[in-house]
């Protein structure tokens, strides 16, 4: 893993602790639904140019460490993230209709991480 990334104008290194939860925190993300999650989010991620490092699914909540170009910024590719696999999870995951209004909470929580740690 090299320690700084770079694009035409910045030369970076930003590591995000995220972490989302289904609405209501149902515990639905398991029997196939977590393995599509999964592939979605790397799927997604290599589109916006998002590294996944490391990757959690429970079946109530959702852990990335990720790192995120700072001219996207961490708020839009969490918003393309949860957006995206909502979408396509309740297109091919039809009982996940009609447990929830929507898949995602609105909020998430989100942590920097330093170099040291990891």
């Amino acid at each position: 893993m090299n320690k700084f990334k770079s694009n035409n104008n910045v030369v970076y290194s930003c590591k995000y602790h995220v972490v989302w939860t289904p609405k209501y925190r149902r515990g639905v993300l398991k029997d196939g639904v977590d393995t599509r999650l999964k592939q979605l989010l790397h799927q997604i991620a290599k589109e916006i140019h998002v590294e996944i490092i490391e990757m959690e699914i429970m079946p109530d909540d959702v852990h990335l460490l990720i790192e995120v170009d700072p001219q996207l910024g961490i708020h839009k590719a969490v918003k393309r993230l949860k957006g995206v696999t909502s979408r396509y999870l309740r297109l091919e995951f039809p009982h996940l209709k009609s447990r929830l209004p929507t898949l995602w909470t609105n909020s998430y929580f989100v942590s920097t991480v330093g170099g040291a740690p990891l």
